[in-house]
């Protein structure tokens, strides 16, 4: 990875952070893009420490803006010649519905607006580096997920935090499978990860002891950074795209998941919603 350039969404904590190491580690030169820049800064020090690079920045990005992810995609472009590696990790779990800055469902519009567009806003910039790939955190709880045409957003059904995000986590694959589609012949590779059950800040709205007893039955995130890292830098992958993964394997996707219709669908009511 020497040499390489590679941004980490959610990079200041969890999965990400982890994720962010292992790069750092292996010689890429790493990009922090998260909300509270306080945490990133602690998190590049941190990284920094651990693994000797002097190639750790952060970038502020808030996935549920989409000024602010327009804004992560021009500074990037304007410092930075090439893009080798997208890890779209960042996420939510929320306790309650909320809604982003731009007035969407927060998980739907964090989870997979958000991605959707920072993706485009990189795209140029990661076929001008070709041969690159994206890595796009999903979970195995998209096999549970299911979209729900007449209202994506709950805001005509009960809201539950679980259908929002196992919705979500469904729409990521969809998502994958559909740019893999697009991105044929341009030595941009798209895979989805599912990292595990990880113990991270993905639950922070939940009652403090309901957490910490979770999280006792969890792998760690320097575990469930190993996926998205083998996805993300494997040799042996470097043709492969459009799948799922799970402890670094290629597995079998949702049913819903390999509905094509359902990732045109989906393709075409993120571009509307993402303008």
């Amino acid at each position: 990875m020497n040499g390489k350039v590679c941004i980490v969404t959610g990079g200041n904590t969890g999965i990400g952070r982890e994720t962010a190491r292992g790069l750092a580690q292996r010689g890429a030169k790493v990009v922090l893009a998260c909300r509270d820049m306080g945490r990133a800064e602690a998190a590049r020090d941190d990284i920094a420490g651990t693994t000797g690079s002097k190639d750790v920045e952060v970038i502020a990005l808030d996935l549920g803006s989409k000024a602010s992810i327009r804004a992560f995609g021009e500074r990037f472009r304007a410092t930075h010649e090439r893009l080798d590696v997208l890890v779209n990790n960042a996420g939510a779990w929320l306790g309650s519905r909320g809604t982003t800055g731009d007035g969407l469902e927060a998980t739907f519009g964090v989870n997979h607006v958000g991605t959707w567009l920072l993706t485009q806003e990189l795209l140029p910039l990661l076929k001008k580096s070709a041969p690159s790939r994206i890595v796009v955190l999903s979970s195995a709880l998209h096999y549970r997920g299911r979209m729900d045409w007449d209202d994506l957003q709950f805001e005509r059904r009960k809201y539950s935090t679980t259908a929002a995000y196992n919705q979500s986590k469904l729409a990521n694959v969809l998502f994958t499978k559909a740019l893999a589609r697009r991105l044929e012949g341009t030595g941009v590779t798209v895979n989805a990860v599912h990292p595990g059950v990880v113990a991270t800040d993905l639950m922070r709205d939940y009652p403090k002891l309901l957490v910490k007893l979770f999280h006792l039955f969890l792998l760690t995130p320097e575990q469930g950074a190993a996926c998205s890292l083998h996805v993300a830098t494997a040799p042996e992958l470097g043709g492969v795209t459009g799948e799922y993964f799970e402890k670094s394997r290629i597995k079998p996707a949702a049913t819903a998941a390999l509905d094509e219709a359902a990732q045109e669908r989906l393709w075409a009511l993120t571009e509307a919603l993402a303008t």
